[in-house]
């Protein structure tokens, strides 16, 4: 009696299967993945021993890259930055953008609380609106700047790429702005242990009270490194032939 419930039973379940073969056998469907979204990079400009610097901020893709960057700027460095970089911010803490917009050449800004900012405060503002090609004045609040008017708060040597931490080829291109003793500066670019792996001279399309931009590409060097590096720009003093202006950019290099 037993196995002939057993049988039966057995029997009902493979009438059921039969009857909705169709639909159970229905492969399960893939799981949709959403991709990653796309990303501009851009540049920041915090203050290292009172002069402008630039650093990277990776940023969902926008066309408003302008207003990107400005919140990036009001967020202030991170810890890393601060405590590793010695970089600092001159803009007022819980200044906030109003508005900002590009029109033949000219960045519009209004941002609330920044009324009595600094000059390093404006400097930052104008340097990092003006990393793109379509600003060349900022006019902030109603007062109407240039990065012309911030030489003082700007390093002999400006590099603008790379910035600190970026991954760099072997070779790799550099390009910036300097106003150094008849245009001319050294660079040196170290591995991981210290050791120099390339190092030239550069000549800037101006100097000696004026500042010009320059642009060069390293040499293809032997030893590759894996890990984090160092750029370093200078000038030779005149008078003893001593580093000055001295600027150490941490960068990633992988074999």
């Amino acid at each position: 009696m037993r196995r002939a419930t057993l049988a039966a039973a057995v029997a009902a379940l493979t009438l059921l299967a039969g009857c909705g073969g169709e639909e159970s056998a229905a492969p399960p469907t893939e799981t949709e993945t959403t991709p990653p979204a796309e990303t501009t990079d851009l540049s920041v400009y915090w203050l290292l021993d009172g002069k402008v610097w630039p650093v990277l901020r990776e940023v969902e893709e926008t066309e408003a890259v302008a207003e990107a960057a400005l919140e990036e700027l009001l967020a202030g460095p991170t810890q890393q930055e601060a405590d590793e970089l010695s970089l600092t911010t001159a803009i007022p803490e819980g200044a906030e953008l109003e508005a900002v917009s590009v029109e033949d050449g000219v960045a519009t800004v209004e941002l609330d609380g920044f009324e009595e900012a600094s000059f390093a405060a404006f400097a930052q503002v104008v340097h990092t609106l003006t990393q793109f090609p379509t600003v060349e004045t900022v006019e902030l609040n109603g007062t109407t700047k240039t990065r012309a008017d911030f030489e003082a708060e700007a390093p002999a040597i400006l590099v603008e790429s790379p910035r600190f931490f970026e991954d760099v080829d072997n070779p790799w291109r550099a390009v910036g702005t300097a106003n150094t003793f008849e245009a001319t500066f050294q660079y040196e670019l170290a591995d991981t242990d210290g050791r120099i792996v390339d190092q030239g001279f550069v000549t800037a399309t101006s100097g000696s009270g004026e500042r010009g931009t320059f642009d060069f590409t390293t040499n293809e060097y032997e030893i590759p490194f894996d890990g984090v590096g160092a750029l370093f720009v200078f000038e030779l003093s005149a008078e003893d032939g001593s580093r000055i202006n001295l600027v150490e950019i941490p960068v990633r290099m992988s074999r």
